[in-house]
């Protein structure tokens, strides 16, 4: 049987993306390791904390390159700073490059509420993905985040909220899906996100 991988890479709260997935009846590895993630049907980026060291404990460990190419022929989901590392770069701290999945930058969000933003808030769905299948409009998922994706192509945003103006909830380009918001800690709706991705992999 197949398996989903969750990218340990010293950066974010595993155990609640295992658990989430293991509820629905996925398989799943958490794993640094290249032929793991080799091996898996679909790949999760997760992550809490600043750009710069999520990036360096990427590097540290060689994934960089490893999950470029396996964005090219499996789905992987960048859930929130995970997600953020999908882009190309990042102001966070200092300038970062990123992985360059999906083009874009991350900045800080533009509002005049207080940040970080937490809590639950509504997807408002721009461009189809399967990722949000089943998944009605205005629908309440969970956020916690200072920073979002600014993304070069209108295209590449699969749905936004607003938070004192619009904010990128999802991204992605191909096999490459990314939510700024937390599925793991978005009840019914988060659990049928995360359905959506283990059926994109086939």
């Amino acid at each position: 049987m197949g398996y989903t991988a969750i990218v340990d890479y010293n950066v974010g709260n595993l155990s609640s993306i295992c658990h989430a997935l293991e509820y629905i009846g996925a398989p799943t590895r958490i794993t640094a390791e290249e032929a793991v993630l080799e091996g898996a049907d679909g790949i999760v980026l997760p992550g809490v904390g600043a750009f710069p060291d999520a990036w360096s404990e990427l590097q540290q460990r060689g994934l960089p390159a490893v999950l470029r190419r396996q964005a090219e022929h499996k789905p992987i989901l960048g859930i929130c700073l995970g997600m953020q590392l999908l882009m190309t770069s990042s102001t966070e701290v200092r300038p970062c490059r990123g992985l360059h999945l999906v083009p874009g930058t991350v900045d800080k969000i533009k509002t005049n509420l207080k940040l970080p933003h937490i809590g639950w808030n509504t997807l408002h769905f721009k461009t189809p993905t399967p990722l949000f299948a089943g998944v009605d409009e205005g629908a309440y998922v969970y956020f916690v985040h200072t920073y979002c994706a600014m993304v070069e192509l209108e295209r590449d945003v699969y749905a936004v909220t607003d938070y004192g103006g619009p904010v990128s909830a999802a991204v992605g380009r191909g096999n490459v899906y990314g939510t700024q918001f937390h599925p793991e800690k978005s009840g019914d709706v988060g659990l049928e996100i995360l359905k959506n991705f283990v059926r994109l992999q086939g």
